[in-house]
């Protein structure tokens, strides 16, 4: 979800509230996609390698980029990058969105918090019932038995 409006990915990405990506740290390079495109997927470099640089983004917090770094660690290289491929479309704007777009989406992923759960006592009302369940299940066991030799 690029905050600009015009598609070609060339904007600010905004990943969630409060988390708004400035153009300047992600970096992108053109390389050759495979795939459909016949004579032309050997000249034109329509696919994108994206690379987001974790510890030196200056849109993160310290704790954030720490959740990033542990959750995307088999993910990233030596440098603490998240390169991400773009190639499943012809043009290269439109990898280069898609690459932005997923971009958006794993950085997401990876910052969400769980709630904490909060524990709570069982209702008396339930508690009676499990009672009774479990107490008609021994009889029901207790039938199944040979009938004591007394």
């Amino acid at each position: 979800m690029a905050a600009d409006g015009d598609g070609t990915g060339d904007g600010d990405l905004f990943v969630r509230p409060g988390v708004v990506i400035p153009a300047a740290e992600i970096a992108f390079s053109a390389l050759r996609a495979g795939g459909p495109g016949g004579q032309n997927v050997n000249k034109v470099s329509s696919g994108v390698l994206l690379r987001f640089d974790i510890p030196g983004s200056s849109a993160l917090s310290p704790a954030q980029k720490e959740r990033v770094l542990a959750r995307l660690a088999s993910r990233l290289t030596k440098a603490g990058e998240l390169l991400i491929k773009g190639v499943e479309h012809r043009e290269q704007g439109r990898n280069l969105a898609a690459a932005r777009e997923r971009l958006a989406t794993i950085l997401a992923e990876a910052l969400f918090l769980a709630p904490q759960r909060r524990a709570t006592r069982p209702t008396r009302g339930s508690q009676r019932r499990r009672l009774s369940d479990k107490a008609r299940h021994g009889e029901r066991k207790a039938e199944r038995r040979r009938p004591s030799g007394d």
